[in-house]
Parts: structure tokens; C-alpha cells; sequence
């Protein structure tokens, strides 16, 4: 796995930033008073998730004023989606190997 596969694995590790991440995705962008409010922490440790969740690429910002909006950069799970692809053909073939062997042994 590349190193980058590893940032997005290890950001999403940690189920606050699974969290912040997820209320981007099915809400939009918002400022971090708005995901402060969801979160149930204290604003500076929305503010560090948040740098963890851009320096993997899943998240950016952009400057409104005096606020910034975060929006999920969801092309960033494709090293996620590619992984569960190749692990999920991996254990289908697996499985059929296994049902294969249970028929022959009925017969």
C-alpha cells in the first residue's frame, strides 16, 4: 500500500473524524462553529481532526470572511473503495474455493 493509502486509512481510524467526515458528506460544507456543535468536543479538537482529515486529502477548506468552510473531498476514498474491491474478489474466490470443496466432500 502507498503512503497516501495509509493517510486516508489511519484518518478514518479514528471515529471523530469518521464523524466529521460523514456530516460533510450528507450535509455540505460548513464552518468548524457547525461541526464543533455535532462533534461533542471542544472546538480546537475539531480544528486538529480537521487538519488530520486535509492532510489526507479528504477534506479542504475555503476562506468566507473570517471562517472557513470545509467540504468533503470524497474522490479521496477511492484508495478505500479500490482496497475493499480487491479484498472483497480475494474473499469471493476464497469462499467459492470452500463451497467447492464442501460439494465434493458431500458426494
Amino acid at each position: 500500500m502507498s503512503h497516501q493509502h495509509d493517510t486516508v486509512f489511519r484518518s478514518l481510524s479514528d471515529p471523530t473524524r469518521r464523524a466529521i467526515f460523514e456530516r460533510l458528506c450528507l450535509d455540505g460544507a460548513q464552518n468548524v462553529l457547525a461541526l464543533t456543535e455535532h462533534a461533542g468536543i471542544s472546538q480546537p479538537a475539531v480544528s486538529k481532526h480537521l487538519a488530520v482529515l486535509k492532510q489526507a486529502g479528504l477534506v479542504s477548506g475555503r476562506q468566507e470572511g473570517r471562517q472557513t468552510r470545509y467540504v468533503a473531498n470524497v474522490e479521496a476514498l477511492a484508495p478505500l473503495v479500490d482496497w475493499t474491491r480487491t479484498m472483497s474478489r480475494f474473499w469471493d474466490a476464497k469462499l467459492d474455493d470452500l463451497d467447492d470443496l464442501l460439494k465434493r466432500m458431500d458426494q
